[in-house]
């Protein structure tokens, strides 16, 4: 008899917005890497370019996970895993690796990711709080009602005060 499909739990929607443009992800990224300077070294990266050039590390594979729908997070969806050369580093556990993501939200991807590479280091520029226990160093914490607005994600535009939203 199939077993029913766990239905997702309601995720807290967005109530703040932090919009972080390139000059501030880059500063964080940089920041950062100068953390994890000392965590190293590390035989290879899996995602994060700017981290990876700041630790002159060359070998960088990626990582594929899809659960966002826009601002809802559904099932989680592998859709492509990591080299065998990079899980074959450490053992097959990932010792050695560096995972760098953006950000940390509930934790689900990062949960899916360390299954593949269980002695990675994983570290992240933003962790919200259901998520932080998953990474091992992040640079800024945000609350779990923030909505993190990054650069490649938004234009330029005209933002009005935060204050009753007036100028």
């Amino acid at each position: 008899m199939a077993q029913p499909r766990p239905q997702p739990q309601p995720q807290p929607q967005p109530q703040k917005a932090f919009p972080v443009s390139w000059d501030q992800f880059h500063r964080d990224a940089r920041a950062l890497a100068w953390r994890l300077s000392a965590a190293g070294p590390f035989q290879a990266l899996v995602a994060a370019a700017v981290v990876a050039r700041e630790l002159g590390i060359r070998l960088i594979e990626t990582v594929c996970v899809a659960s966002y729908n826009h601002i809802t997070q559904g099932d989680l969806n592998v859709l492509k895993g990591v080299a065998e050369s990079i899980v074959g580093i450490g053992g097959g556990r990932g010792k050695g690796v560096l995972i760098v993501d953006d950000l940390v939200d509930t934790g689900k991807t990062a949960k899916v990711v360390r299954e593949l590479l269980p002695e990675a280091h994983f570290a992240t520029v933003y962790a919200k709080p259901m998520g932080r226990p998953m990474v091992d160093t992040f640079i800024t914490e945000v609350s779990q009602d923030t909505w993190i607005h990054f650069p490649w994600d938004t234009g330029l535009a005209f933002q009005p005060p935060i204050r009753d939203g007036e100028i």
